[in-house]
């Protein structure tokens, strides 16, 4: 295959995720509008930040007046697991030039991550093509958030109460899908009981800050429940040794 039937895999593979994205970025635009913010405001960040629910995160905040450092830490909390999925891909990418890893360090997204990391585990993607797939994922989702983005902006000014239409629950059922297949042992279960339930009872706190201590709770929990896993792994493992 050439680079191209590489991308065009990649992209095809994230054909799904797209169409429930497509609903997030008509929100985000309207949303801008509705906030009273310019449109070029609302244009500008999907062009350069690119971040999905960290946008909508600092739109709120920016229109609740929030200090710089909540609007900072918020947005810093809410995009970690960024972190994790890079540190997962780091062992198929780390070959390449810097310039590829920093374009696509820029296009790590929830949605891409989870169309291209299965390709890595099936065998169809590998070190010399999977960053092929990944920049047509990456690509095909940044075409339709910023052209979506702009349709948000212009229907959120010619379309009066369009943010009131409930397009926000296209980004959960889009995080539901995405999570999903994950949740095959109890570190993730325990990860996203703790993180639910800590949000419902953290929604009373300003700026929504319950969101952020709701994160760190739940990345937290995770954390500590599959290095104890890891831990009684190994102790079962020396234990068996010994008695052998």
């Amino acid at each position: 295959m050439n680079t191209m039937q590489h991308m065009r895999r990649g992209a095809v593979a994230s054909i799904p995720m797209i169409i429930g994205g497509i609903p997030f970025g008509l929100l985000f635009g309207s949303l801008a509008s509705s906030y009273g913010l310019s449109p070029w405001f609302a244009v500008a960040m999907s062009a350069f930040v690119f971040a999905g629910s960290a946008q909508f995160v600092a739109l709120g905040l920016i229109a609740l007046h929030a200090p710089i450092w909540v609007i900072v830490s918020t947005t810093f909390i809410v995009n970690l697991r960024h972190l994790l999925y890079a540190a997962d891909l780091v062992k198929f990418v780390k070959h390449l030039p810097m310039p590829m890893r920093v374009i696509m360090g820029f296009g790590l997204t929830d949605e891409t991550y989870a169309a291209v990391r299965p390709m890595y585990e099936v065998g169809s993607a590998d070190e010399n093509n999977g960053h092929k797939a990944y920049l047509g994922s990456f690509l095909s989702f940044y075409i339709m958030w910023n052209v979506t983005t702009v349709l948000g902006v212009l229907s959120g000014e010619l379309i009066p109460g369009m943010s009131d239409w409930g397009l926000e629950f296209a980004m959960v059922a889009t995080f539901i899908g995405i999570i999903t297949p994950y949740l095959k042992h109890k570190a993730f279960w325990l990860c996203l009981l703790s993180a639910g339930v800590s949000s419902i009872v953290l929604s009373g706190l300003p700026n929504n800050l319950g969101l952020l201590v709701s994160a760190v709770i739940g990345v937290a929990m995770g954390f500590v429940s599959d290095s104890s896993n890891k831990t009684i792994s190994k102790s079962e493992t020396s234990m068996q040794e010994v008695s052998k």
